[in-house]
């Protein structure tokens, strides 16, 4: 190419913006860089055992906490459908424990230095529910609940107090 053609080329350019091949360049050398990153951040003598919760038996146990009272809160609102509102007071307890946990889910997931003054709020929380729960035991989701409960408090005790 002439330097006229070129000149010209680079005039059309301007006057028609960024072009799709600059754009393409422009996303490799991005793509580029991120890799880049992440692999030096997964080389050799880099540090992982801070990325995942220090606290399984916990983590574990507010999981299931979780799991059975969505179970626990679902089942009550079917009974509400019927007409039947036996189990309001355990649909109101599940549904605070769930709130607390699962704010306490996130902490001891992250190791926060918050998890220890977090601890004794949910534990108190997860012993009004199984209380609660423990009184409609005779409905599978609600003593799984209970029993999810007591297991974690049982978990914090041991590995937090």
């Amino acid at each position: 190419m002439s330097e006229k053609e070129i000149e010209s080329k680079k005039q059309q350019q301007e006057k028609e913006g960024i072009s799709r091949r600059d754009v393409l360049l422009g996303m490799g050398a991005a793509a580029t860089m991120a890799y880049a990153g992440s692999a030096s951040a997964a080389a050799k003598g880099h540090d992982h055992s801070k990325h995942s919760t220090q606290l399984t038996d916990v983590m574990d146990g507010v999981n299931a906490c979780l799991d059975k009272g969505r179970r626990c809160i679902a089942h009550c609102m079917v009974s509400f459908t019927e007409g039947d509102t036996e189990l309001a007071e355990c649909a109101s307890k599940a549904q605070e424990m769930m709130s607390v946990c699962g704010g306490f889910a996130y902490l001891v997931a992250s190791n926060s230095s918050y998890t220890k003054e977090y601890a004794q709020i949910c534990e108190k929380v997860c012993e009004d529910c199984a209380k609660e729960c423990k009184k409609h035991e005779k409905h599978i989701e609600c003593d799984a609940c209970g029993k999810a409960c007591d297991d974690l408090v049982d978990a914090i005790k041991l590995s937090i107090s």
